[in-house]
């Protein structure tokens, strides 16, 4: 986010205040703009949402070995799940809906007068507030926990777990940020734009091959994600729309065979959960695939939002999904630490993973996971929902937007590496509240975390 993106955020002086009181995403904008909202596209975020809970859940191995409590990644190094990863990785998909909601959301803020600084700034709200709680309340409670005696490494291991998820949030961050500029390029060059991605995605994977330097493969956590954000742009724009469904089968089926061929001859691993880490140009081939499926089941999907009334449950699911995604890990590690608790106390069974007696485990285990997500999602949620629309504050600089974006990134990335011990939280908070200097309600309700902390079930115990 260089002097490129400095010029993207070029405000518009002319309509600098007004559209500060149109930069939030529950203004009159209503997040994507009223009038281009489509219930396929918030049906499929909130599966998507729920599909990424269930896989994290069904994670969640705890059981007891010869030299005491294990926990780990149950399906981990499991050969029949490299298949299977085929569904289940939907990452591709949900980028290309935030592409989708992007391009809307910004052309409607751009028509009443909002420059590309006003975008961003909703976009930093929007996203780093959630994030601001999360540092506070679970930091807060893994001192807490070593202070009440918790093994160090345990302690450690959990908030290094809870770090990881906040990828997500990380390259979310950066592509919204770009979205002004990639939105100027996909309007100048519809077809040039992704090729170039593609070509810079394909040279990223083939030097990391070639040198077998897995970090250079990392430089990809932007580019893959990037380019599948233009494919949700071609959705937003009626690009896709003009496709006869023939050819999207082709091009589902083109593109699933292309990625086997990838996977089985070429240097790829068929697990699509190891090709996230560090992206690789398989998760384009299989958003592309994702795509063109989704867009066979438009009609049907739009078909059963009506016909089951759920547009007001879809809608109060996605108005707090980053909560969700935020809190569902904390959780879920909570639980697997409560887990081991009640068979110390009470001898609660604990199958070995991926056994029979743990599969029948499942369900119920969904259930009990879903039913403490809830209440941390509610609890939580005002943090998510940001600052009134009303709200008037002095228009940024590009230069000084552009660095609160990167702050709100290498915020996020001091998470993700080191985890949530002390000294990592304090810094990667310090930059996350930086990141919102412009907004503003950069840190309404914040001084609520102090009550709501003793209470609530999301603080980690143990690991994942």
């Amino acid at each position: 986010m260089g002097p490129a993106m400095t010029d993207t955020l070029a405000p518009r002086a002319a309509g600098a205040a007004p559209a500060r009181r149109a930069a939030s995403d529950h203004g009159a904008s209503a997040q994507h703009g009223a009038s281009a909202r489509d219930v396929s596209i918030d049906a499929i975020r909130v599966v998507l949402l729920v599909a990424v809970f269930v896989l994290h859940a069904m994670m969640v191995g705890v059981s007891l070995g010869a030299d005491g409590p294990v926990l780990e990644n149950a399906l981990e190094d499991q050969a029949w799940f490299g298949p299977v990863s085929w569904v289940v990785q939907i990452m591709p998909l949900f980028f290309i809906a935030g592409g989708f909601s992007s391009f809307h959301h910004w052309r409607a803020m751009r028509a009443r007068g909002a420059g590309p600084t006003d975008y961003v700034r909703a976009r930093l709200e929007r996203l780093v507030r959630p994030a601001v709680a999360l540092v506070v309340v679970v930091a807060g409670g893994l001192v807490a926990l070593s202070l009440a005696g918790l093994p160090p490494e345990q302690v450690a291991t959990a908030g290094f777990r809870i770090g990881q998820p906040l990828w997500f949030l990380g390259v979310y961050l950066a592509t919204s940020a770009l979205v002004p500029l990639m939105m100027r390029a996909h309007e100048r060059a519809r077809v040039l734009t992704p090729v170039t991605l593609l070509a810079a995605v394909v040279t990223v994977d083939v030097v990391r091959f070639s040198t077998v330097i897995d970090g250079i493969g990392f430089l990809n956590l932007l580019l893959v994600w990037l380019l599948v954000q233009q494919l949700g742009f071609h959705l937003a724009d009626g690009g896709v729309d003009r496709l006869a469904r023939r050819t999207l089968w082709g091009i589902a089926g083109g593109s699933l065979a292309f990625l086997a061929v990838l996977t089985t001859a070429g240097p790829y691993p068929v697990d699509m959960l190891v090709n996230l880490n560090p992206p690789t140009v398989c998760l384009v081939v299989l958003g592309i695939a994702q795509l063109a499926l989704f867009q066979l089941a438009r009609p049907a999907i739009r078909a059963w939002v009506e016909r089951a009334d759920a547009s007001r449950l879809i809608s109060a699911i996605g108005a707090r999904a980053m909560t969700v995604y935020l809190w569902h890990l904390p959780v879920l590690i909570l639980l697997a630490g409560l887990s081991l608790a009640a068979n110390a106390t009470f001898g609660l069974p604990l199958p070995e993973p991926l056994s029979l007696e743990w599969w029948a485990s499942r369900p119920l285990w969904l259930v009990v996971a879903a039913a403490a997500v809830v209440p941390v999602t509610l609890a939580f949620a005002r943090f998510e929902r940001g600052g009134g629309a009303g709200a008037s504050i002095a228009a940024p600089a590009a230069r000084s937007t552009a660095i609160d974006a990167v702050c709100g990134v290498a915020g996020v990335a001091a998470l993700l590496v080191f985890g949530f011990a002390p000294l990592p939280a304090v810094i990667a908070l310090l930059l996350l509240v930086v990141s919102l200097r412009g907004s503003a309600t950069p840190l309404r309700g914040i001084r609520g975390i102090r009550q709501l902390r003793p209470s609530q079930p999301a603080q980690p115990s143990t690991r994942q």
